[in-house]
Formats: C-alpha cells, structure tokens, sequence
C-alpha cells in the first residue's frame, strides 16, 4: 500500500530531498566509487532507544526510489510504541541504492519518531483527566503536514492544519481591532464559522462569547486562573489552555477541566530519535 496524507506529495518529497543530498552532479561520489554497482547487501533498521514510531512507509519509499525491487519488511507500525533494540524494518537489495538512501530515510524516521514519542509523553502526563493534547502550527517549514502525522502517531489531536481552516484571534488581532468583541464579531461578520479567540484574562471572556467565539483559548493562565475561567465558561463553548505547558505543569492544567491543551514543543522542540540502519552481506 503507498503511504498516502491530504496536501502531501510523497513522490515529490523523496525526489526533493534526495536531490538536496545528491547536489548538481546527482551521483553519491562514495558508493559508486567504492561499491561495485551489482552487489547486494541487506540491512536492519533499528531503534537504540524506546520510542513511538512514525515514518517508516517515508523511509520505504526514499529505498524503492532507488531501487523499485528492493525487499523491505516493515516489522512494527507507526504509533507503535517499542523497546530500545526493536528492529523497525528489513531490508535487501542493491547496495548502492541503500547506502544513498540511508541518511534521507533515517533523518525522516528519526525525526517524526522523536515527535511521535514526545507527543506520547505528553499523552499520558494527562491520562485519565479527559483532556485532549492538541499539537500547534508551531512547525519546520515545508514538514508541517508530516510532523502532524507524528503528533497523531504519539496520540495527539491536530489543531488547525494553517490559516485556511478557523480563524484564530490573537492579541495582535484584537489590537489592531481594537478590542475582543470587534475582532470576533468582524470575523462572524464575515462568515467565519469557527472562530477560535485568545484571551489572557478572565474579563475578555463574556465578551469574546457575546461576540460569538467558537472556541477559547486561555492563554498562560496557571492551574487557579484557568479553573476560574472554565467554570465561567460552563461548557458553553471548547476551551484550551496554551502557552508554557512543560510535562512537569501539563497535568495540573489538565485537571482544571479545560477541553484541550495545545503544546508547541510537541513540534518545535522535539529531539531526534537514535535510530540507525546496519549493514551486512546479503
């Protein structure tokens, strides 16, 4: 099955990315002058830490680029969470196309995969509580719509993919509007149905809900302040807490009765998993 996400070329990514790796001459000067072009080699990509997986069906695709007839053996799936020493996938075939391969294909592994197991940290800081982690736009140029799937493989729920699909007013949004009420009811004015409103103090709730907000986001309140303003908000409208959420503070947030809680970090911040890919004669 090809691996397939809405507003991703994957075809285009690996042609891209290995065209940056390849450069202008578009030869991997080490492989072709120290392997001979017919050899096999097969190999064993594995994880050295404990992680949740992600991208696995990305790293297939960098392979068979190279080499359509390649064996590859996906051995776990994605949002899997596995031991260090888990052996993620096999792999036989030329061994030019492997070595060139390599790095395109563990930097994406190792990339979503560190995103996916801090997602899956943050999940289950805040198990039990009935709050949902919420990733944010807070993304790597250009990989936004695959590092949203690794938040979704760690068991996060996806915000708004851009600027496209809500709006989302902000402190600056509502300066130049020149209030709360004025921004969100310009936005309603203009046929926006889900309206998500910041707000950094209980007095611009009322107003932004009277105003028709969809959607609160409550922004760097502690744990005593966000209980305040979700019991004023009774349920009328989803709520958020955002801003600084660290796993030492994300489940204290969580049991103020807030519907979501967003991190940033889940995507700015997460480290690489240590993932390699060892060789041996076929």
């Amino acid at each position: 099955m090809v691996f397939t996400l809405p507003q991703f070329d994957l075809e285009a990514f690996v042609r891209a990315t290995l065209a940056e790796d390849l450069g202008p001459t578009s030869k991997d000067v080490t492989s072709e002058s120290v392997i001979p072009a017919d050899i096999q080699f097969a190999g064993i990509m594995d994880s050295r830490d404990a992680i949740t997986v992600a991208g696995l069906s990305i790293a297939e695709a960098f392979f068979r680029s190279l080499d359509p007839a390649m064996d590859i053996e996906i051995l776990v799936e994605d949002g899997q969470q596995v031991p260090a020493g888990t052996d993620l996938m096999r792999l036989k075939g030329n061994a030019r196309a492997m070595l060139t391969a390599e790095r395109s294909a563990l930097n994406t592994v190792q990339h979503l995969s560190g995103i996916a197991t801090m997602t899956q940290q943050y999940v289950d800081a805040i198990s039990g509580t009935g709050c949902i982690l919420l990733d944010t736009r807070k993304t790597i140029p250009g990989l936004r719509v695959l590092e949203k799937y690794a938040t979704r493989m760690g068991g996060a729920t996806n915000h708004r993919m851009g600027l496209w699909d809500a709006a989302m007013i902000k402190d600056n949004h509502v300066a130049v509007a020149g209030g709360v009420a004025e921004a969100v009811a310009r936005a309603r004015n203009a046929g926006v149905e889900r309206i998500i409103l910041e707000v950094d103090s209980i007095a611009q709730i009322e107003p932004g809900l009277a105003a028709g907000a969809s959607h609160l986001l409550l922004d760097n309140m502690d744990a005593g302040t966000l209980r305040a303003a979700v019991a004023l908000i009774a349920g009328r409208v989803p709520t958020e807490a955002s801003g600084g959420v660290t796993l030492e503070t994300i489940r204290a947030k969580a049991e103020t009765g807030v519907t979501y809680i967003s991190v940033g970090r889940l995507t700015q911040s997460a480290p690489a998993a240590d993932i390699g890919l060892d060789f041996a004669p076929a």
